[in-house]
């Protein structure tokens, strides 16, 4: 009797320590989805009980690029929209993008004078020959991108940047006198250079920050269409190596980043291998910033690459997308998850360029620009309009586009569309100082990334375009597990630290 004792002891020790090893084997994750099937950044509990057919192993010891942000921007458009609904549902807006509880927004951007997505065509310097702009003025942001900006800086409880951009130099400094092409006079480099100075001073004066600059937004142009002023990669170079760097650095605004390009990834490595030619031209860029309008469906990895080894110490950042060319659908969610959209593409890319631009799927387009940005070396992710009308709108000229909230001031109704929460899949879980994480993934339609937050959380970004459900096996480390994603869905994978 007393051996039979002694071996039922030992086995319940056994079958403790068996527990205790299985726990400690078992990944603890909190998992999110939004999904086809009606999930918008649903917590999941529960996962299928079908056998894993893939894993995804994450290796948290080798470390890429260090994340700057993720977010949308501020525009007049967006702004002046916020000014017509109540203060309810401007507040639900707000918070949506910048509070806890919302997307988290982190990185953004704005224009300097007028771009197409503002009500007229304006610049904060108007007068003719004021070469001293002792004329210039802020004002036309006063009623709606600065409170706009200072309610978000209120509801945003860890903050965020600002990049800004100009679409063009009031026209009397441009060689052709007009709002849309042309370019900068030579005799005007010094004006336009102190013109960002005053800029930082006056929005400092209001209480906000501005981070950086792109010198010009799409100095290639948009085929005289809007506000656009066109430079070389020489001629930016020589503006920022000799009349904007060395002016902000005379004004103690040396701080202030300076981006290089802005325009389209597969035009990049003419102006990266111009802009890091030399320590001269290089000295006062911080970094590049690329737009993603040459495809829909066509990440350019290998032009992202080639910008990061140019300058692997400096920022590569995506500072605007939207789904162009396209009046919102109201209230649809579907159409966001389905093959319908078009882009500028469509009608009129040339011929031997119409194949990247083909129908598409919104919410893949965002979520596979994202992930394969953060796959290759990109560091921060702004999106375009934060809202719009059921237009497309307001835009002087009638260039409508697709933002992830959609609004009706006549009836002071608001749409989140999928393309909120997909944007929100990334900026409220990746967090400013995340590094992006080495993993290895063995199924192929499930697009992955992977990266650890300063407080030592990893997170998992995974999205499912097939109209299957999928089952992996979630490892790190010789722990894992077992998770399931539904057909056509993005999730959110926190694996949370051990305290």
């Amino acid at each position: 009797m007393k051996s039979l004792k002694i071996l039922s002891i030992n086995l319940i020790a056994l079958m403790v320590i068996s527990s205790c090893i299985e726990t400690e084997k078992s990944l603890k994750v909190d998992v999110v989805e939004t999904s086809r099937s009606g999930n918008k950044l649903s917590k999941v509990d529960v996962f299928s009980e079908g056998k894993p057919t893939s894993k995804i192993n994450l290796n948290p010891d080798k470390t890429f690029q260090t994340f700057t942000g993720f977010g949308g921007s501020f525009t007049e458009s967006s702004a002046y929209l916020l000014n017509r609904l109540s203060k309810e549902n401007r507040q639900k807006i707000i918070d949506a993008y910048f509070a806890e509880s919302g997307a988290r927004y982190s990185l953004t951007r704005t224009h300097m004078n007028s771009s197409d997505f503002s009500l007229g065509q304006y610049s904060y310097a108007p007068v003719e020959g004021d070469t001293l702009l002792t004329s210039f003025s802020i004002k036309e942001d006063k009623d709606d991108i600065i409170p706009m900006i200072k309610e978000a800086m209120e509801a945003s409880k860890e903050g965020f940047k600002i990049i800004s951009s100009p679409w063009t130099a009031p026209p009397w400094m441009k060689d052709n006198n007009e709002w849309v092409g042309g370019k900068l006079k030579p005799e005007h480099y010094d004006t336009w250079a102190l013109f960002f100075s005053k800029y930082v001073d006056a929005y400092e004066a209001e209480g906000i920050d501005i981070w950086g600059f792109t010198v010009e937004n799409e100095p290639h142009g948009n085929s005289n269409n809007w506000e656009s002023m066109h430079y070389t990669p020489e001629e930016m170079t020589d503006f920022v190596s000799n009349h904007l760097g060395p002016q902000l650095e005379k004004d103690g605004k040396g701080d202030k980043i300076i981006l290089g390009y802005d325009q389209n990834r597969e035009g990049i490595k003419e102006w990266v291998d111009v802009m890091y030619k030399n320590e001269k031209n290089a000295k006062y860029y911080d970094g590049t910033a690329i737009h993603w309008y040459e495809s829909t469906f066509e990440v350019f990895p290998e032009a992202l690459q080639y910008a990061h080894e140019k300058a692997p110490q400096k920022y590569l950042i995506q500072t605007e997308a939207c789904v162009d060319s396209e009046v919102p659908k109201w209230k649809d969610d579907d159409w966001y998850w389905s093959k319908e959209a078009t882009d500028w593409g469509w009608d009129w890319a040339p011929e031997d360029q119409k194949h990247l631009h083909p129908k598409y799927v919104p919410v893949y387009r965002y979520a596979r620009d994202i992930i394969g940005c953060m796959n290759n070396w990109v560091d921060g992710w702004v999106d375009w309009n934060m809202v719009l009308d059921r237009q497309g709108g307001p835009n002087w000229f009638k260039n409508w586009c697709v933002a992830p909230v959609i609004v009706d001031p006549d009836q002071d109704e608001v749409y989140f569309t999928p393309l909120y929460y997909t944007m929100a899949h990334f900026s409220k879980y990746i967090r400013p100082g995340a590094k992006r994480i080495d993993f290895e993934s063995t199924d192929k339609d499930l697009q992955v990334s992977a990266a650890t937050n300063p407080d030592g959380s990893h997170i998992v970004i995974v999205f499912n375009p097939s109209e299957e459900e999928k089952v992996f096996e979630l490892s790190m480390k010789e722990a894992e597990q077992v998770v399931s994603i539904s057909p056509q869905a993005i999730q959110t994978i926190v694996l949370k630290p051990k305290k």
